[in-house]
This record gives C-alpha cells, structure tokens and sequence, in this order.
C-alpha cells in the first residue's frame, strides 16, 4: 500500500509499487487533469508537483511519491485563483488545454522559486510541448503571473469551474483515505 498527501489529502493506493504516479492519479483517484501524452517523459503533459518539484509522473513510480506529498492541476487551487491559471487565460494561452494542466503546475513551481524569471529561465523551467504552438503567449502569462504572485498587478478572476470539486468527489469517489486510527 503506497501511501502519500495528494492536493492536501492523505490517500493510499493498493497498486503494484511500480505503478507510474499518473495512472495512479488518472485511474485510481480519478484526477484527469493529469495528462498522459508520451508515456517517456518528454511532453510534460503528465507534470505534477511532488514536494514541491515539478515531476512528469509517468516516469515516477507511486513507491517512489510513497511519503511524499503530490499536487496535481486540480488541487493547484480549488477555484483558479492560482496566479499561473489566471494569467493563462487573461493572455489566452490556451488552445485546445490539452498541455494546459502540466504547463500550469511546471510554471507555478518555476514562480514558487522565482516570480521573476526571464524568458530564458521559462524555457528552461517549462519544457513542455505545446501542439498550438502557444509558446510567446505563455512567456507573457508566466511573466505576469510572476507580477501577481509579487503583487505587482492584479488580474481580474477566471469564470469559476462548472462544478465544485467537492460536488465531483462525492458524486465519484476517487480517492481512499486512511480510516481514523491507522486501521484498515
């Protein structure tokens, strides 16, 4: 049993140990905003944070995240306050949102670092592949969310998610949490 905090959450996940971290996250906990795109680490769609690194989770193993604490797009923020969130959509940095999530979570972990890079360190910091090509917009979103997070601009909020996460959970129970006590 691999056990670790997903989005805040203590879960455990009764998988062979060398399950990769996101068919754990897409088909066990039933959190899709993690993308499988290449399966080898080169896309990026599949990135997560995990003690706070940006990590592409088909290349880590959930004995690896074992202890370790996992955020996904969807615990990013409940509502899309996240300044990355808001400024990809105030800059229209999305096409068809396919790489969107692993953008999003490789960016925040850039601007948790620095909230000021320069264009050469987003290249660097997000290696991810963008069919649509949105890459001069991304620069000018990641740059402006890095004004948010210093408190430089404001930008007015993201319509709010259709429905609650909350909602989805009970509707889908998609994760097991210990039960109280450390009883199984």
């Amino acid at each position: 049993m691999s056990r670790m905090t997903v989005n805040g959450r203590p879960v455990q996940f009764d998988l062979d140990p060398q399950t990769p971290l996101l068919w754990a996250l897409r088909d066990a906990a039933n959190l899709t905003g993690t993308k499988y795109g290449c399966g080898v680490g080169d896309c990026g769609a599949c990135m997560v944070l995990v003690d706070g690194a940006a990590l592409r989770s088909c290349l880590i193993t959930i004995a690896e995240a074992e202890g370790r604490y996992v955020t996904t797009i969807e615990g990013l923020s409940h509502d899309r306050s996240h300044p990355v969130q808001q400024a990809l959509v105030a800059e229209q940095a999305i096409q068809c949102g396919f790489c969107t999530p692993g953008i999003a979570i490789a960016a925040a972990a850039l601007l948790a670092r620095n909230a000021n890079p320069s264009e050469e360190e987003i290249y660097g910091a997000v290696p991810n592949l963008c069919r649509c090509g949105v890459y001069p917009r991304l620069v000018t979103a990641i740059q402006r969310a890095g004004r948010v997070a210093r408190r430089a601009e404001q930008i007015s909020a993201a319509p709010a998610p259709g429905i609650d996460a909350r909602d989805a959970a009970a509707a889908v129970p998609a994760m097991r949490a210990p039960e109280q006590g450390g009883q199984e």
